[in-house]
């Protein structure tokens, strides 16, 4: 009878060791990863970065399992433009018209599900979180080594970020601002 208990203990012990996952978060160099956005209008486009204030990359193994990051919106600024216009487009984009960084100083991206693509690429829904408000995302991630990239398509309407946009305004012409922005993440971990 002790021996049956034991045996029985054992499988019991063993089989929740063997389905239990040991995930392991890689934390991300914030200085080294870089957030690149690019925003649409009419008449061109504007492009620039904002930085990671942090964030980690969960791995069981190999595989991409999750991830969570904080980005530091008061950070966002313009590459394209130089002196008066570039501080103009970066004080108008920390402005309540965009994105109201002094009320909302972070934005947040929670990965909810992961599913392999490829060998090293992975499909991920997350929790994008802008203002305040929170939608769904879908985007592709790659990771090599160290490394990870991911290209986003944001809707920023969905965010209540909605100055020049036609979804809200009529009759903008040429001063019509496209709702979705681009957002290029390398990720260094």
């Amino acid at each position: 009878m002790k021996n049956l208990l034991a045996i029985t203990l054992a499988l019991v012990v063993g089989t929740a060791s063997a389905n239990s996952i040991e995930t392991e978060k890689k934390s991300v160099n914030a200085e080294k990863s870089t957030v690149t956005w690019k925003g649409y209008k009419v008449t061109g486009s504007h492009e620039g970065t904002v930085a990671l204030k942090d964030g980690h990359l969960e791995f069981d193994g190999d595989k991409l399992t999750g991830g969570e990051f904080v980005v530091n919106m008061t950070t966002i600024e313009s590459t394209d433009l130089e002196g008066e216009w570039k501080t103009k487009l970066d004080g108008h984009l920390k402005s309540d018209d965009f994105f109201g960084v002094e009320n909302h100083p972070t934005s947040t991206l929670v990965f909810k599900n992961v599913k392999a693509t490829g060998k090293n690429s992975y499909e991920v829904t997350g929790d994008l979180t802008i203002k305040g408000i929170t939608n769904p995302v879908t985007f592709d991630v790659s990771v090599y080594g160290s490394k990870a990239t991911a290209t986003l398509k944001i809707d920023r309407s969905k965010y209540n970020v909605k100055y020049g946009s036609g979804s809200f305004f009529d009759n903008l012409g040429d001063k019509t601002i496209y709702d979705e922005f681009d957002l290029v993440v390398d990720l260094e971990f």
